[in-house]
């Protein structure tokens, strides 16, 4: 255990830099776009109200209330979690390739610690995993800060007050902070089968060569087909309601176990059999 723990804090070292960039980026942005969407929208109601000569309650009949909900629907907003996301998943692969293609081959020391292989596997997914949960967890501070910002922006009669609950469920973000223990199994389940179907499609590659990337792609499919099998057979039915939401969620939840459990082991037979050094 302290061995892979260890690894863990070795490899979350290793992006600190990258990821805390990508947090100050995320807090810029949306704490900016709080502040222009809200101005843009002010300006808007003083030039309109001065050139028709009309009062703020008409304004607002005519152009509606200003929700933060519209903020959170912008780039300013959306623009920095996708570029999180995009940085992870390029990280997915970084984090093993530059220890084979790095200036001095970082993998052969590695692999030659005297540590189970696994470890390596394990905490290189581990610290993917904590930096996603990361994010996720500033998103939760943010909102509710972001939100009171907007409140002190724009007067009463100009905006709308949604709870920070109801943001989230009317925006992308209900997928990364679902509502229900159920939701929170699926969503991150199947984001942490997808994290170990791509180590193991990688590490294919790098045991095999231009087979293993053919494997692996076969691979990413199997699992992927596996994993949507329920909606697969309810679209080959023709039947919205072969399984009932409740039913369809725990299977859905039991299929992203067995992939992430198949991919594991088998993810740890390539690193202590097939992968070289």
């Amino acid at each position: 255990m302290k061995n892979y723990l260890k690894l863990v804090n070795f490899e979350t070292n290793r992006f600190i830099k990258i990821y805390v960039a990508l947090l100050g980026i995320t807090i810029i942005s949306q704490f900016l776009g709080v502040i222009m969407k809200s101005n843009r929208y002010l300006k808007d109601a003083r030039e309109t109200m001065s050139q028709q000569s009309i009062t703020q309650a008409e304004f607002v009949e005519q152009v509606g209330l200003l929700d933060f909900s519209h903020i959170m629907n912008s780039f300013w907003f959306l623009g920095p979690i996708a570029i999180c996301a995009v940085a992870l998943i390029f990280y997915i692969f970084l984090i093993w390739y530059r220890d084979w293609f790095g200036k001095n081959t970082f993998i052969y020391r590695l692999l030659m610690l005297p540590t189970s292989r696994l470890n390596v596997y394990l905490a290189k997914a581990t610290a993917i995993f904590l930096m996603v949960f990361g994010l996720v967890a500033l998103q939760i501070i943010l909102l509710p800060l972001e939100n009171l910002l907007f409140q002190s922006l724009v007067p009463d009669v100009f905006r709308s007050v949604t709870s920070v609950r109801s943001l989230i469920d009317s925006s992308v973000l209900m997928v990364v902070i679902p509502r229900t223990f159920m939701q929170f199994l699926l969503s991150y389940g199947l984001g942490f089968a997808a994290v170990f179907t791509l180590f193991t499609a990688i590490l294919l590659e790098r045991s095999y060569r231009i087979k293993g990337v053919v494997m692996g792609i076969l691979y990413c499919l199997a699992a992927g087909t596996v994993f949507l099998s329920p909606i697969l057979i309810s679209a080959i039915f023709s039947y919205d309601m072969f399984f009932y939401p409740l039913e369809l969620l725990i299977i859905e939840i039991f299929l992203g176990v067995i992939v992430m459990a198949v991919s594991i082991w088998i993810g740890n037979f390539l690193i202590n059999k097939k992968v070289t050094v």
